[in-house]
């Protein structure tokens, strides 16, 4: 099948082995490694959405979903249904099957969200009774175990007690004939117990000979004392394995019974570990989702930052270089894609990244490529790259391409039903000798090209088409070759090298083209890809820089022709104008991003000054009732001692200082009124009226009114009243302050720190701080004891930063290193 093909010159199966390291179970890495591709659309949203929900499942899991236990019963399920029985490790295996199975559809079935999965696995049955009864009749090491049925019990214990009557017949024998006795050992030689005897001494203990060591020195004798009882040991022994083949043949009864509804199972739990590893896989190389678009709907393919994801592989787990993305925004009347440019530039890696991209959103796996991902479902992908020549088969370049083309077009034909098995080596050999014959006898089934069928949803890649022959010949069927697929195909993307196929862009519009970037000036490819300019020749500019001849590259020159040149010319202008463009766009979206990051810094800072203006206020609300409340309770106790007894005016005057001193504790202080006049400061300009000039001021006014000025490079002092504004205000005169009389003032007691003066704030962040330390301080009065801590110093600076603007705080200092050093501020109120 030219699909088949297809996959392998896309490198497809190395992919598929990509992902099956990330398959948990062995059967689900083996169904890895051969994809099967869904035939219908539908199936591929089925897959997309089993990947899309294990993808956000996982993310909200730590450490994801196990499949602990789940093992590949395919082959033991085949043979039960034969009625084989099954050994005790095989039945063992169905047993942890059946208990991982349901700790997978418990997990699911917890959660949210996950429609598609809870769907799967409610199709699950696990049979918890058999796995039970595997579980009481099998060990952890595969052995039948004594309580799987009375009459081995009772076995069990006959063969416990012979073999306790062997040992101790034997250990006997060896302490009575120790000199005799080579090792003083027990061992055993054919399931039968044996002692080592010296050779020269071996008619000391009269026995059976099983064994001999190498050097001939000892015997493995059993003595004739025990051999009644081994051979009782030998009838009992094989009554335990009969009926242990009793047991596991009713247990593989029992399996062969539900062996449907495990094979289900099995298909159920590859199904769910194929998602998984797919989500694995797609957030490693860093894919997102792709949409299936509708061309017809007029929806563009969207596919930017596409990425090679063998590439990607090499450069995160190989160490390779870094991956050149390609962006693909493809138009819904484009029809052919012809990218032209250097050897070696990226067309062809172009090419195999949108043929993957396109199975891999088939198959259900996300696309290598930055969100949104958008394209269509191509029912086939057919692709034409490499070379095909064979000296065994007698076929050129040329010839392979046309065979592999014509098992294209005949596929297309078909309707996506495949083009039929490939040739085989006897076909191959006579097409061979025909095409030694006469290469000119290929020819295409190319139907009429003036009247196209309705196009295929197929997507074609060529690569270097019409190559490999005449380049006039090649040019014109390369063209024809093209016009034909952009009336049968979804999508073609073809590779050239032929100057003539870049005109096709402005002859047809289903036509576009894109080209590969070149930089001359390192004489290397940037694997970018351009769209809207065509590659132009750099063959004769590389060879001029590497060193040929002057004369010889301009008598090239002359051959290609003026116009040629003029091409190329417009085209490297358009490159340049292109290169211009995309870099003020970078710039511009430089800006941006910075103008979105800043306006985010500046709605954050504002809501959260917004939020902590909310909570300061509250709390001064708070502060205020809590404050009336307690002036209201003073005032009734006035009150109350006012209505005791008989008041007169001696009460009544007391009554009412009370009430004045509650009114001054509780009011709050009228603002400071605004001084009239004008105080000059350094460095403010002020006018000398005597002098006509106008001076910088040097210093500030002493007690006397004088201070120093400075105007041009003079220098003098000069009074108060000399001086005015340059809006012409008159300097308010300093007065003097009376000497106030000295007052004794006892010393203040000291300050001492309790519960209801001292505020933890260690652990809290600097928002939730400075809401508690507010509130402590509209409580407090004198001193306040504040624990912060050291820790990284952020609790610490925004604790004086908020002492500093808070109005009931004169001061603050660092606490005494007995009581908490710098760890601890203590704020004066």
């Amino acid at each position: 099948m030219i699909q088949s093909e297809t996959l392998e010159l896309l490198e497809w199966p190395r992919l598929c082995q990509h992902l099956s390291t990330f398959a948990a179970t062995k059967l689900g890495a083996i169904i890895a490694r051969n994809l099967p591709i869904p035939e219908t659309q539908v199936e591929s949203e089925q897959l997309l959405a089993q990947t899309k929900e294990v993808y956000e499942l996982e993310s909200r899991l730590h450490p994801g979903l196990s499949f602990e236990g789940i093992q590949d019963i395919g082959d033991s399920l085949e043979r039960a249904i034969l009625q084989s029985i099954l050994p005790g490790e095989e039945l063992l295996a169905i047993a942890t099957t059946l208990a991982g199975t349901r700790n997978l559809r418990r997990v699911i079935d917890n959660q949210e969200n996950v429609p598609v999965l809870s769907d799967l696995v409610s199709q699950l049955r696990t049979y918890p009774e058999l796995e039970q009864e595997i579980h009481r009749c099998i060990d952890e090491r595969g052995q039948v175990t004594d309580r799987a049925s009375q009459k081995m019990g009772e076995i069990r214990i006959e063969l416990r007690k012979i073999r306790g009557q062997i040992t101790q017949k034997l250990q006997n024998i060896i302490q009575a004939k120790s000199g005799a006795v080579q090792e003083q050992l027990i061992t055993q030689r054919s399931d039968r117990f044996v002692i080592p005897v010296k050779a020269p001494q071996k008619d000391a203990i009269p026995g059976i000979v099983h064994d001999t060591s190498t050097s001939g020195a000892t015997l493995y004798i059993e003595p004739n004392s025990v051999v009644p009882l081994g051979n009782q040991l030998r009838q009992v022994i094989r009554k335990e394995q009969t009926e242990a083949e009793v047991i596991r043949r009713n247990l593989t009864e029992k399996v062969a019974a539900v062996t449907p509804d495990l094979e289900r199972l099995l298909a159920i739990v590859t199904t769910l570990d194929l998602a998984v590893a797919k989500s694995r896989y797609s957030l490693w190389i860093g894919s997102n989702p792709p949409r299936f678009v509708n061309r017809e709907d007029n929806e563009i393919i969207t596919l930017r930052n596409l990425r090679h994801p063998l590439l990607v592989w090499q450069q995160q787990h190989e160490q390779g270089n870094p991956v050149v993305p390609v962006d693909l925004l493809i138009s819904p009347q484009i029809r052919v894609v012809t990218i032209t440019g250097p050897n070696t530039g990226g067309k062809t890696v172009t090419l195999k990244t949108l043929g993957l991209a396109a199975i891999m959103a088939k198959v259900g796996l996300f696309v290598p490529a930055r969100e949104p991902v958008e394209m269509p479902w191509f029912s086939q992908i057919l692709a034409d790259i490499g070379d095909e020549q064979s000296l065994q088969q007698s076929l050129s370049t040329f010839s392979g391409h046309i065979r592999r083309i014509s098992r294209i077009l005949e596929a297309l034909e078909s309707g996506g039903r495949g083009a039929g098995p490939a040739p085989n080596n006897q076909e191959e050999k006579e097409e061979g000798v025909r095409s030694q014959e006469s290469e000119e006898e290929i020819k295409l089934p190319i139907p009429s090209l003036q009247s196209p069928v309705p196009s295929s949803q197929s997507l074609v890649l060529l690569d270097e088409v019409g190559a490999g022959t005449d380049p006039v010949e090649g040019s014109a069927l390369a063209i024809a070759l093209l016009k034909y697929l952009a009336n049968h195909t979804q999508l073609t993307m073809a590779s050239t090298h032929f100057g003539e196929l870049k005109a096709l862009k402005y002859e047809d519009p289903r036509f576009e083209n894109a080209s590969v970037e070149f930089n001359e000036t390192t004489l290397s490819p940037t694997y970018r890809l351009l769209w809207g300019i065509p590659g132009r020749s750099n063959a004769l500019s590389i060879a001029l820089r590497l060193g040929l001849k002057p004369e010889v590259v301009a008598e090239a020159k002359t051959q290609v022709g003026e116009a040629t040149d003029e091409v190329n010319q417009v085209i490297a202008g358009l490159e340049a104008q292109r290169r211009n463009q995309e870099t003020k766009a970078a710039e511009a979206q430089k800006l941006l991003r910075q103008a979105e990051r800043l306006y985010k810094e500046v709605s954050d800072k504002a809501a959260s000054l917004e939020a902590r203006e909310k909570d300061l206020r509250a709390s001064q609300e708070i502060a205020v009732q809590q404050a009336i409340t307690q002036a209201k309770g003073e005032i009734a106790q006035v009150i109350r001692r006012l209505q005791k007894g008989t008041p007169n005016a001696q009460d009544a005057q007391q009554a009412t200082t009370n009430l004045n001193q509650i009114a001054q504790k509780y009011e709050p202080a009228p603002p400071p009124k605004p001084k009239p006049g004008f105080m000059p400061k350094v460095g403010d300009r002020v006018r000398i009226p005597k002098l006509g000039q106008t001076a910088e001021v040097l210093t500030i006014p002493d007690a006397d009114g004088n201070f120093n000025v400075r105007f041009g490079i003079m220098k003098m002092t000069v009074q108060l009243q000399d001086i005015e504004s340059l809006d012409g205000q008159k300097p308010e005169p300093i007065v003097k302050p009376k000497p106030a009389p000295t007052i004794v003032t006892p010393p203040p007691a000291p300050a001492i720190r309790t519960s209801k003066n001292t505020v933890d704030l260690r652990g809290k962040r600097v928002a939730d701080a400075e809401y508690i330390l507010d509130k402590a301080i509209s409580e407090a009065a004198g001193l306040l004891w504040i624990i912060h801590g050291h820790g990284t110093g952020k609790l610490k600076q925004g604790v004086h930063g908020f002492l500093q603007q808070h109005p009931r705080v004169t001061h603050y200092e660092p606490a005494e290193q007995a009581d908490g050093g710098t760890g601890v501020t203590i704020a004066h109120i």
